[in-house]
């Protein structure tokens, strides 16, 4: 785990990631709220591109939980079974399809604690939903963010709520927003995990990661 980097070097760590990309997106393909919330509880231990592959035609007929209930629980099986642990997935969509729509009116809740009481939904899934509908400043902390916080030195942390912590104390608030966007993408394609490349990263000359590769 790299020293936590001081507030002038993370200022400008995210000053480069915003020229670079102002507005930096989610990759999993939604049309709302409650597409959003499903693609990315269908997400875990799934990549984007193969939740993407498999809501596509899901979506155009089920975009609602009124839409999903009606198709039931065989035929979600059906789009999705290409995505890992496609059956438990399936039945945590269809229950909380069922919740949203007996508690919630159809919609999808827009505080954390309501959307984590929701079947198959953490905190991260949780604070994905925050951040990308409704443009909170929530930081959900996956694999790639987790090792990018703790090898650059921006949000070091033992486990992913010291992560999150980090990132809400020491990222400076213009930046909040989007943070979890920028640190995903660095750590999908510049900071991997076996090969990062640090021969062309924007932030090489600002990292504290001890092994950077060279050229």
């Amino acid at each position: 785990m790299a020293r936590q980097l001081d507030y002038t070097t993370i200022s400008e760590i995210f000053a480069r990631f915003h020229a670079a990309e102002p507005e930096p997106k989610g990759e999993l393909h939604h049309t709302n709220a409650f597409t959003l919330l499903v693609a990315v509880a269908l997400s875990a231990q799934a990549t984007d591109a193969g939740v993407n592959k498999a809501t596509k035609a899901l979506f155009e007929i089920a975009d609602t939980p009124e839409k999903m209930l009606t198709l039931g629980e065989e035929q979600l099986i059906q789009h999705i079974k290409t995505i890992g642990l496609y059956r438990n997935k399936a039945k945590n969509v269809m229950a909380l399809s069922r919740i949203l729509v007996e508690q919630y009116g159809g919609e999808v809740p827009s505080s954390r604690a309501a959307l984590q009481s929701l079947p198959g939904v953490g905190r991260k899934t949780a604070n994905v939903v925050l951040n990308m509908w409704w443009h909170f400043p929530a930081q959900a902390v996956d694999t790639h963010i987790f090792r990018v916080g703790n090898r650059s030195g921006i949000a070091p942390g033992k486990d992913v709520n010291a992560v999150e912590r980090a990132i809400e104390d020491n990222i400076p608030a213009p930046y909040q927003l989007h943070a979890h966007h920028w640190l995903i993408l660095h750590g999908r394609y510049h900071c991997k995990a076996r090969k990062p490349q640090c021969p062309t990263c924007l932030i090489a000359d600002l990292c504290e990661f001890e092994d950077k590769t060279q050229l």
